[in-house]
């Protein structure tokens, strides 16, 4: 749970930093009739990223096992990449967001107000459709229980409070402290997404090694305990790990940790406030 709970508040965050952003900017433009159109773009990103989490869900559970693991591992490998883009995007370009959304919102005045409801659409889409994909992998690494889910609402949840705190003014908010220390979670969150790709096509017989076992802790951490679920929820941990498991984790987690690190180690990051309405 905790682990979706990141990636909920940390794709909301983006998303409800954006809409703070345009929002307060065309307020600030006096521009107030354009809202429901942005909030139009808004509500259809997020239309369609649920309805890309059903089809998920639903090509799944629709497949034949060996094809389920396959499509598991698959969309796991994919989130690896979307959390690992994501996060040294952010670490890049956060410090830029905010004067880049505004020169767009001039040119979509200038074009058509239409394109305003374009321009969130398409800020808010990228997130629901990368937490969509992150929420399935979660939820096929827990073995399929409701934690994922539940997680993921209440870190979206916190994020949408976030934006609306950001958005009055009523806190300054570190945003380089805060993506430094969520992207440093979501790395070992993503190595552990990674390692149960690489299980699932060890049993689909995609990958060898299946019963190269490098430990067997079942006895002491027990699959079905709570500590067992909780790691595993977290970490994506099994009790029985094979050797390419292990390996694979330590060659993703080590490199990506120490350029992250040495990317966020200078003041990259800016605190971001948005500007308040008039």
């Amino acid at each position: 749970m905790f682990a979706n709970f990141l990636i909920g508040l940390r794709e909301g965050i983006e998303a409800a930093l954006i809409v703070s952003i345009l929002v307060a900017y065309i307020v600030k433009l006096g521009q107030q009739h354009l809202l429901p159109r942005l909030w139009a773009g808004v509500g259809l990103a997020i239309a369609l990223s649920v309805g890309f989490a059903a089809l998920l869900a639903i090509t799944g559970n629709e497949l034949s096992e060996r094809a389920e693991q396959i499509f598991a591992g698959t969309t796991s490998l994919a989130a690896v990449a979307l959390i690992t883009w994501m996060i040294f995007w952010m670490a890049k370009r956060a410090r830029f967001i905010k004067g880049q959304l505004q020169g767009e919102v001039d040119v979509a005045l200038e074009k058509g107000s239409w394109a305003l409801a374009i321009i969130a659409f398409v800020a808010v889409i990228r997130e629901g459709l990368e937490t969509a994909l992150f929420l399935y992998a979660g939820i096929s690494a827990s073995g399929g229980t409701s934690e994922p889910v539940i997680g993921a609402l209440l870190g979206l949840v916190t994020a949408v409070i976030i934006g609306i705190i950001i958005y009055r003014g009523a806190v300054s908010v570190d945003l380089a402290k805060l993506f430094r220390w969520t992207g440093f979670a979501l790395i070992i969150v993503a190595a552990g997404l990674l390692t149960y790709a690489v299980h699932e096509y060890q049993e689909a017989g995609l990958l060898p090694g299946e019963d190269n076992i490098a430990f067997d802790i079942s006895s002491t951490i027990p699959p079905e305990s709570w500590y067992g679920s909780l790691l595993k929820g977290i970490f994506s941990f099994r009790p029985v790990t094979t050797w390419l498991e292990v390996v694979v984790w330590w060659a993703y987690a080590v490199p990506v940790l120490v350029l992250f690190l040495k990317k966020t180690k200078r003041p990259a990051l800016q605190k971001q406030s948005v500007p308040q309405p008039v």
